[in-house]
């Protein structure tokens, strides 16, 4: 993989710290919106270079977040700026929602949780609007965009296979889009030492023996760890769609943790910041405490963070072609689809009444026309909202 001229001026510190923050503050799809401005705003990839990230973390099994995380960390500093920008991602949800989990585990109960929960949907609907908008004045260059687009939006309204619908945009994005030429970054290309890819193997191996080991300890522990590395290399989609797997897994077929007890950690998933798979921490903690939330954790994110680092190598070296070029841009295409459709199910499922509506309006407003910070939305809109609960004027 090329790397950009600009990034051995980007300390591994920096990195870390970087998206540190971005852990600490950033929720749900919002996430977008805060590693998109990180990575633009600071020089270190070009707009055109962090839509094709984007795209790329599509093409195969993971959490995309998490994947485009790792993506910029590789881009920058290789295989340990990609660790140092995934574990900073993760780290603050990770001690959080284990410090909730004992809490939760040793008082049996948060009734308090799904109320704030819905304030909470109601500021991520606005979010996601907005985020919604900006991909798409950036992605849908033309008639075979929007259609692609369109396309994608009605594929996942009527429950086609969300698998299906990303790579039918990349068969058709390929064959029917002829980008501009001379649009392709212009970056600086150097050759893939033989260092990196050592470094890359490394890590892939050391996934791989991870899952071995685990499979070897004959506990719960371990075949959980087991289930996660698998739905952590074979689950496509968005978090929600890779939850919708985890909880087939861990809840039906082992019965490792209850339905009511996955609901409440997927709760907790949703009002602490980071990824939304962090669901798997409280799960691992349920079954072998912090450990086990290390384990369930790392099972959960590493294998997609490996094929990262190997699609990174192989996009590099063919992204200037003409046709994988159009089969990106119709896959980011499909991506502004997808994200409206995420939209229109959300917000019929969630916004109910006024209040919820006012609610979501607000959080686009203020992000979309007062360019107001995703964190201040956040911790304004739930100290208003307790005080409409405590009030009697929301439900």
């Amino acid at each position: 993989m090329s790397e950009c001229t600009r990034s051995p001026s980007v300390t591994l510190g920096t990195i870390f710290l970087a998206f540190l923050q971005i852990g600490l503050t950033a929720y749900g799809m919002a996430i977008l919106q805060k590693l998109r401005a990180l990575v633009i705003q600071r020089g270190w990839l070009t707009e055109e270079e962090t839509n094709e990230g984007l795209a790329m973390v599509q093409l195969y099994p993971g959490p995309i977040m998490m994947d485009f995380t790792a993506y910029v960390g590789y881009r920058l500093r290789g295989v340990p700026g990609a660790l140092l920008a995934t574990l900073g991602f993760v780290l603050p949800a990770f001690v959080l929602v284990v410090s909730l989990s004992a809490a939760y585990f040793s008082g049996g109960d948060l009734p308090w949780v799904h109320k704030l929960f819905l304030g909470l949907e109601a500021l991520v609907i606005g979010i996601i609007a907005n985020v919604t908008l900006n991909l798409g004045q950036q992605a849908l260059k033309g008639r075979t965009e929007a259609f692609i687009a369109l396309a994608a939006f009605v594929g996942l309204m009527l429950k086609l296979n969300a698998i299906l619908v990303p790579l039918a945009a990349l068969a058709l994005g390929a064959v029917a889009i002829k980008p501009v030429p001379g649009t392709a970054p212009q970056t600086a290309s150097v050759a893939t030492s033989a260092s990196r890819v050592a470094a890359v193997t490394t890590l892939a191996i050391a996934v791989i023996a991870s899952a071995i080991v685990a499979g070897m300890l004959g506990t719960d522990l371990g075949q959980l760890a087991v289930s996660l590395f698998k739905i952590g290399s074979v689950a496509f989609g968005s978090g929600m769609a890779i939850i919708s797997v985890m909880q087939a897994e861990v809840v039906q077929a082992h019965g490792w943790i209850s339905q009511r007890e996955f609901l409440d950690g997927l709760a907790l998933g949703q009002i602490t910041p980071g990824p939304i798979l962090i669901t798997a921490t409280f799960i691992g903690y349920k079954v072998g405490g912090v450990a086990g939330a290390a384990l369930a954790t790392f099972a959960i994110f590493s294998p997609s963070i490996a094929m990262t680092l190997v699609f990174t190598e192989v996009f590099g070296r063919i992204k200037h072609l003409q046709r994988a070029r159009g089969a990106l841009a119709g896959v980011l295409a499909a991506f502004v689809g997808l994200l409206a459709a995420t939209l229109v199910h959300l917000g019929s499922a969630t916004l109910d009444n006024p209040v919820m509506v006012a609610f979501a309006a607000a959080a686009f407003v203020a992000i979309r026309w007062f360019a107001l910070d995703i964190a201040w939305i956040f911790a304004g809109g739930l100290v208003v909202w307790a005080l409409l609960l405590a009030a009697g004027l929301a439900v």
